[in-house]
């Protein structure tokens, strides 16, 4: 080094051999790094991926974290937190932002779009997919947005307990809320989303004209007089895992519940419920970047190699939700394909596709009246929402 050939001192030559038999490099910045022989080394930023915990998450660290770590020698911080653009807001509204990439529903990828919270994504370079396919060609409708690229497609089925209803169970959706034919408590998630599309459907509306009618005051109030019928111990929750241990601890005989966790569930052991697909209603969640990300070329990495057909596939032969990719249906198993919410095991059942956009436009207006209708009287379950 320069610095020990032209110092004399004993102070500096003990500080020439300090560092001439150091094995460990001096840190720089956070980074970079200088070796032994004065060479900078550029290392590869950190990003914090933000997505929901419980059984979700997991199929993402095995399906597509662990391996991009493992690819790529760049380490990602793995947080969770229980959805809504709020904590996103403060961030960017803030300055703060310390998120690098959320999985975000659709409604509020498109919510945090349109409120400028997330870095714009429209001419993200997305590899084609195994097949050949060209990205938007290969993904599935509502999958890519201006600010978002698709993960997976999920679903909102209902489940009943076996043993309260050993003969003659419940089928349809309209069954959910026929309490004479079927006593006993629900549970529902905390949010005015499915529920209040599941009343109409179960009132008779058209799945095509769900929407049309919850537009209207005069619709709302039919949602909400058809939730009536199961007022009567009604049960809220928030944990994807809660209806699962509700149901088989005999809370509640029928119960909201994510279709994949409760296909999954269902099989385990000691489990006393069953999912039924009908009038279950098919979502999508995507990844956006908070606006402001320190490392957005990175997060955009992490997108595309998430996003591509073969992690995909990988996430789902974890957990079965629908990859938004079509080329990732030919490497999922027999059995996934069996399980996934949009997949063809179920095409006889009833569905309907959520309208993300009109729930972005009209989601704080329902969940200011869901929770005026709920606060009459329903009990309100644990916080914390895992998937």
């Amino acid at each position: 080094m320069k610095f020990c050939q032209i110092r004399s001192s004993v102070n500096a030559r003990m500080l020439c051999a300090l560092l001439t038999v150091t094995a460990l490099p001096v840190a720089v910045s956070a980074q970079s790094t200088v070796d032994l022989s004065g060479t900078m080394s550029i290392a590869k930023p950190e990003i914090t991926f933000t997505s929901w915990t419980g059984p979700y998450m997991r199929s993402q660290m095995l399906g597509f974290v662990r391996p991009y770590e493992a690819e790529s020698g760049s380490r990602v911080n793995v947080e969770h937190y229980n959805g809504g653009i709020g904590e996103i807001r403060d961030q960017v509204e803030s300055a703060n932002v310390i998120w690098d990439v959320v999985d975000l529903t659709q409604a509020d990828s498109l919510r945090a779009c349109e409120e400028g919270l997330l870095e714009n994504l429209s001419d993200i370079d997305l590899p084609a997919g195994a097949d050949g396919t060209p990205a938007k060609d290969d993904f599935v409708e509502g999958a890519l947005n201006d600010c978002g690229v698709g993960v997976i497609v999920w679903g909102t089925a209902f489940a009943h307990s076996k043993s309260a209803f050993p003969e003659n169970p419940p089928s349809t959706i309209a069954d959910f809320f026929d309490n004479d034919t079927y006593p006993g408590a629900r549970a529902i998630r905390d949010d005015p989303t499915v529920i209040m599309e599941w009343a109409l459907m179960a009132d008779g509306v058209a799945r095509d004209d769900v929407y049309a009618t919850l537009e209207t005051p005069e619709g709302v109030e039919r949602a909400f007089d058809k939730m009536e019928n199961i007022r009567s111990g009604l049960q809220t929750w928030q944990a994807g895992r809660e209806p699962v241990r509700m149901l088989n601890g005999g809370e509640v005989v029928m119960s909201m519940i994510w279709a994949t966790t409760g296909a999954t569930a269902s099989k385990e052991e000691g489990a006393d419920f069953t999912v039924n697909m009908d009038g279950r209603v098919i979502e999508l969640d995507l990844f956006g970047i908070p606006k402001g990300s320190r490392h957005k070329d990175a997060a955009v990495e992490f997108i595309r190699y998430a996003s591509s057909t073969n992690s995909l596939a990988n996430m789902v032969g974890f957990l079965p939700n629908g990859p938004t990719r079509k080329s990732s249906l030919s490497r999922l198993s027999d059995d996934t394909l069996a399980q996934i919410p949009n997949g063809p095991a179920y095409e006889d059942k009833l569905s309907i596709q959520s309208d993300a956009a009109w729930w972005a436009k009209n989601h704080a207006r329902l969940e200011e009246a869901f929770d005026i209708w709920m606060s009459a009287g329903a009990r309100q379950g644990a916080s914390g929402t895992v998937r």
